[in-house]
């Protein structure tokens, strides 16, 4: 394991360094994404360029423009755009409960973040914009600014491993010796 320090926009060759079960910290840009901005993304393209991006699943509590808490919701729910998402460029995705591995593959990395630690995410955020503002503020885009925003795992790296994957079949081969 190592610990990683990013800036955003990350390149290839940031991800290319990754492994699983690496820690990671970023500084530098990071937009939000639940289901309907992914859906609305899909249908009219993004507004604002995401090559080299750090993607939160993530529906911020937003007040007096501050980041309140910013914990991860569960990526699974937008497992049907990630190809799409990835094709725009993202290097990133940040959430918990992973995704499938296989988009990733020599493209990009997938990040766990703790659930339950949406105060810790908050401290590390800062609003730089709001992008698709009629969605509400769980499901618009933010623009943050992350200074040090982690520790985060490399759940899923650009070389097809994935934890997430090592543990369903880990469980299932204790269960079989049974």
């Amino acid at each position: 394991m190592t610990i990683f320090h990013l800036q955003t926009p990350l390149c290839q060759e940031d991800v290319k360094k990754l492994n699983a079960g690496d820690i990671v910290f970023l500084k530098g840009k990071v937009f939000t994404a639940r289901d309907k901005a992914h859906a609305l993304i899909r249908r009219q393209g993004s507004p604002v360029p995401l090559e080299g991006a750090a993607l939160y699943h993530c529906g911020p509590i937003i007040q007096d423009d501050s980041v309140i808490s910013a914990g991860p919701t569960t990526s699974g729910r937008m497992a049907r755009y990630t190809e799409e998402i990835l094709a725009l460029g993202v290097k990133a995705i940040i959430g918990k409960g992973g995704l499938p591995g296989e988009p990733f593959l020599n493209k990009a990395v997938y990040l766990a973040y703790p659930g339950g630690c949406g105060a810790a995410a908050a401290s590390q955020l800062r609003i730089r914009a709001v992008h698709f503002p009629e969605l509400g503020m769980a499901e618009s885009i933010w623009e943050l600014e992350a200074e040090e925003l982690g520790p985060m795992v490399v759940a899923v790296d650009s070389y097809g491993r994935d934890l997430y994957q090592d543990v369903r079949l880990s469980a299932k081969a204790g269960i079989e010796k049974r």
